[in-house]
């Protein structure tokens, strides 16, 4: 680094060049050189490239293709690229960059000189396959080793087109705007035990959605300084309970049985056809292991940890299946991407009766809309991607996965474009709103 003025203002302007929307895409050039940032590129696009030269660089083919200098690779439109330029030259960067690749159809990565002749012509995949098997011989190694083989056979499929959210309802549609108009706003308990981190999203779901949502933890119930009665429905959050150390929530159920007030409390919040009840992630497992406190959850299934043997933390596809879920009303058949985070979250059944009559109202799904039973779109490997549950008569919903980590278009790492706003995921807290009434 000859001048850190010049790398300072290389950050301003690509700063204002993505504030105007010019940068489609960018990767530093310092672990591998500008080669190895535009082969990562095409892997991450699944297209091909041509790297054009000029005669000074193809004079220094190893040291202008593989130099780890400071230095990024952008990626703009044709029709910016003039403006682009016009704005790195007055950033103080003039004769400080240079069109370097051009992207291309088909599966190969070319390298051409200043008289566009083919020095080097690699297989896209051929690259990513070395490029990846690293990675994978770690992974075969920590991890679960079908796993790390279903992953890396599922890298190497360019069929699959990866995530593609499908909604089969409006998001926008506000289906609690007419009983928010009146001005109430149902109690709503947010249930924390210690570990637990999810409590503030998952407050603030519920408030968008309409309701007057409360912290309350587990020792405001057993000291009796709180109590649930009052409350229109109960939201018990994710985390690491007790630091997972007692099991995949267990150890918060654990702790209401035994106390027997407690769990004649939770039993008579359960009963009451008047409320409802939400869990996640620990707040799933909890609930599923009060499952004889909760009617008509007799057949909900145990957590056990995921097939991976890792904690997983990732943007999954789920799908909403037909279910009698007071949260998933009309949302039946959508695909949509959730955040995953969890390290227990195999759903294992009793028995294979168990598994065909528990009401499952959410599934992982592969990226041809199929029940995903294969990793990673399967992140936990339970039984046809089964991931979220209620009971008999849909109050109480149990699920893995994270919903209220990404009512907002904004929170996930990737949506369609047209999400702006509200992501479809607020439509749970909305029925829920809807359905107090």
């Amino acid at each position: 680094l000859d001048d850190a003025e010049r790398l300072r203002a290389l950050f301003e302007t690509v700063r204002e060049l993505k504030r105007g929307g010019l940068v489609l895409a960018l990767h530093d050039i310092s672990d591998g050189g500008v080669a190895i940032a535009a082969i990562e590129m095409a892997f991450a696009s699944r297209a091909g490239l041509d790297l054009r030269l000029t005669a000074t660089q193809s004079r220094d083919l190893v040291g202008t293709l593989f130099a780890e200098e400071p230095g990024v690779l952008l990626q703009v439109r044709d029709d910016d690229l003039s403006a682009v330029r016009r704005a790195l030259d007055l950033g103080g960067l003039a004769n400080l960059h240079c069109l370097f690749a051009t992207p291309r159809d088909g599966g190969r990565i070319r390298v051409l000189d200043a008289d566009a002749q083919v020095l080097h012509d690699f297989d896209r995949m051929e690259l990513f396959a070395a490029w990846q098997e690293t990675s994978h011989a770690m992974q075969h190694l920590r991890d679960d080793p079908d796993c790390a083989g279903e992953e890396r056979a599922s890298l190497l499929d360019e069929s699959d087109a990866g995530l593609a959210a499908v909604v089969p309802f409006d998001p926008d549609e506000d289906v609690a705007a007419p009983y928010i108009s009146v001005g109430a706003r149902p109690r709503v308990a947010i249930l924390r035990e210690q570990g637990v981190n999810g409590q503030t999203e998952m407050a603030a779901a519920f408030m968008r959605a309409g309701f007057d949502a409360h912290d309350v933890h587990m020792s405001d119930l057993a000291s009796g300084r709180g109590t649930l009665s009052g409350f229109s429905g109960l939201a018990a959050c994710g985390g690491f309970s007790w630091g997972d150390v007692l099991g995949a929530g267990r150890g918060w159920a654990t702790a209401i049985r035994e106390q027997p007030r407690l769990a004649a409390q939770f039993a008579a919040f359960f009963a009451n056809p008047q409320t409802f009840a939400l869990g996640v992630c620990n707040g799933c497992q909890m609930f599923s292991a009060l499952g004889d406190l909760v009617p008509g959850a007799t057949h909900w299934p145990r957590f056990l940890r995921n097939r991976s043997e890792q904690f997983e933390a990732r943007l999954s596809l789920l799908e909403v299946l037909d279910s009698p879920s007071v949260l998933l009303q009309g949302m039946a058949g959508a695909r949509l991407p959730v955040a995953v985070a969890h390290g227990e979250g195999r759903a294992d059944f009793a028995s294979a009766e168990a598994a065909a009559l528990a009401r499952t109202c959410l599934r992982y799904v592969d990226h041809q809309g199929g029940a995903a039973e294969r990793y990673p779109a399967n992140p936990n490997g339970s039984p046809l991607g089964a991931t979220g549950f209620c009971n008999d008569d849909g109050r109480v919903t149990i699920l893995m996965p994270h919903p209220e980590r990404v009512f907002r278009a904004v929170q996930l790492s990737w949506r369609p474009r047209a999400w702006t706003g509200d992501s479809p995921w607020l439509r749970m807290f909305r029925n829920a709103r809807a359905w107090v009434g």
